[in-house]
């Protein structure tokens, strides 16, 4: 279908700012968005506490929600691996924390150009470590453990949950993947549809990879493009989040069908009308389905 109303409504509005698309754009000039958008949202719900613990290997941001705690996730944010903060995803953070009774820590993973591959994936695997050995203070007791991420934060979730098992631990509920990239092929039918070149293009995610990862080589390691790791079997159950007007639809697509043919349980929801980065743009209404599907396979992935 059409790419909803809403999603156009922004484009156009983003449009008519006179901002160049972000291939055209300095990293510096592309992190300048991030604050912008986050305004839109507001604050988010009120939580029992937001913490910063300064033992971490890593910059966290630990959310915590009153009630019954069930479970913590772990969120790597999107943004190519070159732009984010945990400023613009907090108001996400509260609303996940709300709706799942979950400690959400938000991870602050080092940034492209200045920081190359790997430096995000061994960020988001020291902070994952962490959190293992700190479960039982973030969340008063030895509750399930689930990573997620979207965009290029769904890349360090899915290749996070694959060192866990490689390394026979931290034993993790699920793995909750949105929209994430997992192939450096651009030249798939998503990638090259003309119907996809919106807020995120084709484009844009080369010159995302040209910041995160200039030699080509490197593209193709498990690390950075975890679709091609040879073995995906005993990988804690997915959640795949996918939009139907995103270039990184197929290579999303094409994960879950591995993750699943390896004998891993998948769910996916592919939504119609939307593009990429809907799940975060909270004001849309697309986010409200993403959203309602995140928060369900929480539940049941630390149930």
């Amino acid at each position: 279908m059409a790419l909803d109303e809403a999603s156009t409504a922004l484009l156009t509005q983003l449009g008519e700012s006179g901002l160049p698309p972000i291939s055209d754009m300095t990293p510096e000039q592309a992190r300048s968005l991030g604050p912008a958008l986050a305004e839109m949202y507001g604050p988010g719900p009120d939580v029992e506490h937001v913490v910063e613990p300064a033992d971490a290997p890593v910059p966290v941001r630990v959310i915590v929600p009153g009630g019954t705690l069930r479970g913590v996730v772990v969120y790597y944010h999107g943004g190519g691996w070159v732009i984010g903060a945990l400023d613009e995803v907090e108001t996400l953070g509260r609303t996940l924390a709300v709706r799942t009774g979950c400690v959400v820590v938000l991870v602050d993973y080092r940034l492209a150009p200045e920081h190359r591959y790997p430096s995000a994936v061994d960020d988001a695997w020291s902070a994952l470590r962490w959190v293992d050995e700190q479960v039982e203070t973030l969340a008063g007791a030895r509750v399930p453990v689930v990573v997620a991420g979207d965009s290029a934060g769904g890349n360090l979730a899915a290749i996070v949950a694959r060192r866990a098992r490689d390394a026979g631990g931290p034993s993790l509920a699920g793995q909750v993947l949105v929209y994430p990239v997992t192939d450096a092929n651009v030249d798939r039918p998503s990638y090259v549809d003309p119907a996809n070149q919106l807020l995120v293009s084709r484009a844009a995610m080369i010159w995302f990879w040209g910041h995160y990862a200039p030699d080509p080589a490197q593209r193709g390691e498990p690390d950075a493009s975890p679709l091609r790791a040879e073995d995906l079997g005993g990988l804690p159950p997915a959640a795949v989040l996918l939009a139907e007007h995103d270039p990184l639809r197929d290579e999303g697509q094409a994960y879950a069908d591995r993750l699943a043919e390896a004998g891993t349980t998948v769910a996916t929801l592919l939504v119609p009308g939307q593009m990429h980065g809907f799940f975060t743009l909270l004001t849309l209404p697309g986010a409200a389905v993403g959203m309602d599907f995140v928060v369900e396979q929480i539940a049941h992935l630390t149930s």
